[in-house]
């Protein structure tokens, strides 16, 4: 089977992604809404007012993503070591309700919101179908490629999250895509979920080049879980074009997200310095902006006679001086060599710019 190419710009309900468009923000409400159906609707809401293109959330059952006997069996030394409850108690009780999935797909129309959702079994990846417009594979299921080709087959675009992998399991898994849908975004991600200041050391943003280079044309984006958003503004300059993010209300609210979460106003305040940092991207193209015409003549010098110069005489260079301003009809210091040896056509004054028209 022949590898496909990489879809240089995907839409996702009518909102197009690639280097040519806005940013797209994900608010990754996940477990967030702490089991209360009312509390997720309101963080949509929220999620919207931030400036977020799409809410999130998380589809799974305890029972066929943990084991409990597994954890309890290890040292985990990890931020969930701080959980009060086991890891599997955690997870069973931030499980989102199966029958909640229509009403927060019509939440999310409502507020004029995507419906994303991260679904964490075959079965869930075929309940939640109806209602996604994308899938999002979260960094621990990079290694499950049969789930990946699952959600590919789909016939959706695909957000494939990479953290705590090597290149090796980047490749298999973007190959496992790319076999089957063109569609693929590729979030760089580190999942190192306790937002200390130390973490900036890995979080690898240059790895967006990497991939750039490696996929020609491929949509690249950044799934993060610092505080603020510095790594936002470089994974943006480096290309990166979707941004995920979790969401709440309050980062002192207890349970496994929030403290690492976004709140309303740190998540506008994201979304609004990246558009201005969008804006001053630019095309790439070199020359003197529209709101830099004046400056040309203000800031630039032009060659002007350095005493008064009688009509008829030979030009020499100690004549000569550069000032401010540049009119447009002045002659540029670079043309300097040029006026020496002339002969002027009439008089000019000290400091008085010389013209081409002034020559003999």
């Amino acid at each position: 089977m022949k590898k496909l190419r990489p879809c240089k710009t995907i839409s996702i309900e009518k909102k197009n992604i690639g280097l040519k468009d806005p940013v797209y923000f994900i608010a990754e409400i996940g477990s967030n809404f702490d089991g209360d159906l009312y509390r997720a609707k309101e963080l949509i809401y929220m999620a919207k007012e931030a400036g977020a293109d799409a809410a999130k959330f998380q589809h799974y059952a305890a029972s066929s993503l943990v084991s409990d006997f597994g954890f309890k069996s290890i040292n985990n030394s990890s931020h969930q070591s701080k959980w009060k409850k086991s890891v599997y108690e955690t997870y069973n009780d931030a499980s989102i309700e199966q029958d909640w999935t229509g009403i927060l797909q019509e939440t999310c129309k409502e507020a004029g919101l995507s419906f994303l959702t991260s679904p964490y079994s075959f079965d869930l990846v075929d309940l939640v179908d109806k209602y996604v417009p994308a899938y999002k594979v979260g960094s621990g299921d990079i290694t499950w490629i049969e789930i990946i080709e699952h959600m590919a087959s789909k016939g959706k675009p695909i957000l494939l999250a990479i953290g705590a992998s090597n290149m090796i399991d980047v490749q298999r898994a973007i190959e496992a895509v790319l076999n089957i849908t063109p569609n693929l975004i590729v979030l760089q991600c580190n999942t190192n979920y306790t937002a200390s200041h130390d973490n900036y050391a890995f979080i690898q943003l240059n790895v967006l080049q990497e991939l750039q280079n490696m996929y020609p044309g491929l949509i690249t984006g950044l799934s993060d879980h610092m505080p603020g958003y510095t790594t936002v503004l470089g994974a943006v300059a480096l290309g990166a074009r979707v941004i995920e993010k979790h969401f709440t209300d309050s980062t002192s609210r207890t349970g496994p997200d929030h403290a690492f979460s976004m709140t309303p106003n740190t998540f506008r305040e994201m979304v609004d310095r990246t558009r201005e940092l969008e804006d001053s991207m630019g095309d790439g193209y070199k020359k003197v902006e529209e709101n830099e015409k004046e400056t040309v003549i203000l800031q630039r010098r032009s060659v002007c006679a350095k005493n008064n110069l009688s009509g008829g005489i030979r030009i020499k260079r100690q004549d000569l001086t550069v000032l401010r301003p540049c009119p447009v009809d002045g002659i540029a210091p670079f043309d300097i060599k040029k006026i020496v040896g002339r002969v002027l056509n009439k008089g000019i004054c000290s400091g008085q710019h010389i013209k081409w028209d002034d020559l003999v």
